[in-house]
């Protein structure tokens, strides 16, 4: 009998089974009475009725899909209000919507990158960014994690055009990148700057208005952002903000905006809601960074090892894959929700419980995690 051609796979399955990596799917139901610190809803909009209604109402008026891609019959009305809205929200130029930040993130490394240039990716970038990487045309080169000095050097050895991508709040610790070193030493070689600002709009800034804008970026010639719909924003999908002109270059050149369906209509209208909320609601960006404070300070007082939150990510550590496993099962079974990161989606090899602080967290909600998360501990 022939060799089965997928027997590698059933092989790989046995070692993530010796290692405690195998991940499953865990499907959720529509009302659920745990509490949630697993999710990316950091201002609590993504069930709020106003976004609700205007994913509806969207669906109602657009149809249920785009229908196409966004150069053919995919952009409507709403894609260009909504774009309109978020670069000005953010304080940049332009904006171009796409199916996801992970899009988002392909087409603005890959755009800007072409043969014969050069990109310097911080060794803990969201996979998004490394896959833009490998996909680009340009030559990668991997620094240490949140090291200006480490960029310059890199940058120092090309003499063409040259970007620099990094996560600007880092996903799997919540720690935040050195953007005015970053710039710096862009600045120095004449590279651009481009960053993933996924966790920081909604979070960081003034009102919410992202990581760029808190770092005095915001708008510059040689400064792209790029963030996701999904998060701070209880919606879905994506963007890059930027000069016009790179904007445009993107329209013509990004093959994950050229041959992808436009983001749904409901997406579309749900983001737009919740920015506009988050416009006039402005105080829950510092909630969530003050629910974040909280959780690590109460963690650690309790003996937990922690790293300090810039934004709206709390990074518990493990001692091992398996025990962040049971630790994360044991919150759940008492009515608390957790992420549980473990290799290879931590780059350190160190598995975490990781939490996602929300500004609509009560007091007594506040507690509950707490009180969960130290006896499962136990």
């Amino acid at each position: 009998m022939a060799r089965s051609p997928f027997e590698w796979i059933d092989e790989q399955a046995r070692a993530r089974h010796r290692a405690g990596l195998v991940r499953t799917l865990r499907p959720r139901p529509a009302d659920s009475a745990l509490l949630d610190l697993a999710g990316n809803d950091y201002l609590g909009l993504a069930r709020h009725p106003e976004v609700t209604e205007a994913a509806a109402r969207a669906a109602r008026t657009w149809g249920g899909g785009a229908t196409g891609s966004r150069l053919v019959s995919g952009s409507t009305e709403l894609h260009t209000e909504l774009e309109r809205e978020l670069a000005g929200f953010c304080g940049f130029e332009s904006a171009l919507v796409f199916s996801s930040g992970y899009a988002a993130n392909l087409a603005a490394v890959t755009a800007l990158a072409p043969h014969g240039s050069l990109i310097v990716s911080d060794a803990g970038n969201h996979a998004s960014l490394i896959d833009g990487c490998r996909l680009a045309r340009g030559t990668t080169q991997v620094v240490a994690h949140a090291d200006p000095e480490a960029v310059r050097k890199a940058l120092d050895t090309h003499a063409g055009p040259a970007i620099v991508v990094s996560d600007t709040v880092f996903s799997v610790d919540g720690d935040a990148a050195p953007l005015a070193g970053l710039a710096a030493a862009c600045r120095a070689s004449g590279a651009a700057l481009v960053m993933d600002d996924a966790h920081g709009l909604g979070v960081l800034g003034d009102g919410g208005r992202g990581a760029a804008r808190a770092a005095g970026l915001a708008g510059a010639p040689d400064v792209v952002t790029t963030v996701t719909l999904s998060k701070s924003l209880g919606s879905q999908g994506g963007a890059v903000l930027g000069p016009a002109h790179v904007i445009d270059h993107l329209v013509n050149a990004a093959r994950t905006f050229i041959f992808d369906t436009g983001l749904a209509p409901a997406a579309a209208g749900a983001a737009l809601a919740a920015l506009r909320l988050l416009r006039r609601e402005p105080e829950r960006a510092a909630r969530a960074r003050a629910v974040a404070t909280a959780l690590y300070e109460r963690l650690t007082a309790e003996g937990l090892e922690a790293v300090r939150p810039d934004a709206a990510v709390v990074s518990v550590r493990a001692p091992s894959p398996e025990q962040a496993v049971r630790w994360a099962a044991d919150c759940r079974a008492a009515g608390l929700a957790v992420g549980c990161f473990r290799p290879p989606s931590v780059p350190d090899g160190i598995s975490r419980l990781r939490l996602t602080a929300r500004a609509d967290l009560t007091d007594g909600q506040l507690d509950q995690a707490v009180r969960v998360i130290i006896e499962a501990r136990r």
